[in-house]
């Protein structure tokens, strides 16, 4: 009876030894990794625990001491949250359409005695939005004044604020700086010129995509003014011409041209006026088909706008008409002094032929005097008509 009694409370003993949790606790895998996901993005924390047994596993907020769930089942009312196992090895929390409010400390709790659990961060970040107020709109300011053009934006992190000229100019700032990016929510511009007029762009970025911008247009008000490179202009009577006056002005300016009788020019069979406008620069031309008596003395390119008005003048003088010079045709000119060249060939031709018979004639009559004569020793020359002949040549030659 001893015997089988020492038995049994060794079998027992045993039993107890292999049974005692303390023996073979639960033990995490891998720490808990920290977690950044953009706002809106789903959350998953994963823990690891190594022999789970008959223990559970909860998932807590720390910060807000709040059970979100233990096991299987979800304890938190936030239907955003769930859980999932794998083999009771691999517990995941899962948070969907992460908010920013959602940001903080998260922790895997094992039910052991004493409590183990693992503490990981969430990290919610926001990609960047420019704010409506007190961000600058569209501007409109007189030149020579000083301007102030804001952007006010949000994100997490923090985001950068830089500065751009949509066309892709430099930002001048004063007489002494300028640079083609600046950074800082605030740029201020400091006695602004017509140059400076034109689109900024404000972007705002933080890491996070998408970067955001927004789009300020500066609008710079001043008086015309008025450019002429030619103010002196001589031409003829029925000569065709084109006067060219520059304006620069904003707002763009009502542009004519006045005759010098001070007559508003119209377009009409004689006159064209022709406007070209590129920002604030206006290029007017008068075209005149023909130049009449009428036609000399100042012309007048004038621009007005509700900051003022000028006008350019344009003095048309008269000067003599340039002998007219006919440009030769090549292949009609060549065909005719060919034809020219033919009949001087043919007409030296012809009087060469007329000074061998005029040598024989005069051989033949100097034979027949000789012939005839008394034997006297006076004889009439003939050595005036060979001269004759060939003057009468040169004078065919040259007409």
């Amino acid at each position: 009876m001893i015997v089988i009694g020492l038995r049994v409370v060794c079998l027992a003993s045993a039993v107890i030894a292999l049974s005692d949790p303390a023996t073979d606790l639960p033990r995490f895998g891998k720490p808990l990794n920290n977690l950044t996901v953009s706002v809106g993005r789903e959350a998953i924390f994963t823990c690891i625990v190594e022999n789970l047994g008959p223990y559970k596993v909860a998932w807590l907020r720390v910060d807000t001491q709040t059970i979100l769930t233990i096991a299987s089942h979800v304890i938190t009312k936030n239907h955003r949250i769930s859980v999932t196992h794998s083999g009771h090895r691999t517990w995941s929390l899962h948070i969907r359409d992460t908010r920013e409010t959602d940001r903080g400390w998260y922790m895997c709790q094992v039910n052991t005695d004493p409590m183990s659990s693992n503490t990981g961060f969430l990290e919610v970040v926001v990609p960047p939005d420019i704010l409506d107020y007190p961000t600058s709109t569209d501007m409109i300011v007189r030149e020579g004044s000083n301007v102030t053009l804001r952007c006010a934006a949000t994100g997490t992190p923090e985001p950068t604020v830089t500065w751009r000229r949509e066309a892709g100019g430099r930002i001048t700032l004063s007489t002494w700086h300028d640079a083609q990016v600046l950074e800082g929510p605030d740029l201020e511009l400091i006695r602004v010129t017509r140059q400076q007029m034109g689109p900024y762009l404000c972007i705002a970025s933080n890491g996070v995509p998408p970067s955001v911008s927004k789009r300020i247009l500066l609008v710079v008000h001043f008086p015309p003014m008025i450019q002429i490179e030619n103010q002196l202009i001589g031409a003829y009577e029925n000569q065709s011409l084109v006067l060219e006056c520059t304006s620069e002005a904003y707002p763009r300016p009502i542009v004519y041209w006045t005759r010098p009788t001070n007559e508003t020019i119209v377009n009409d069979n004689n006159y064209k006026m022709d406007l070209t406008t590129s920002g604030y620069v206006t290029t007017m031309r008068l075209k005149i088909k023909s130049i009449r008596p009428q036609d000399y003395g100042s012309f007048q390119c004038m621009a007005t706008n509700s900051l003022g008005e000028t006008d350019g003048k344009i003095k048309l003088y008269k000067i003599p008409k340039p002998p007219s010079t006919r440009k030769p045709n090549s292949r009609r000119d060549s065909k005719k002094y060919w034809k020219i060249d033919q009949k001087r060939t043919q007409e030296t031709g012809e009087i060469k032929d007329e000074l061998s018979l005029k040598d024989e004639d005069d051989e033949d009559s100097m034979d027949f005097q000789s012939s005839t004569s008394d034997g006297s020793s006076h004889q009439s020359s003939p050595s005036h008509i060979p001269a004759l002949l060939i003057l009468t040549l040169a004078l065919r030659l040259t007409s």
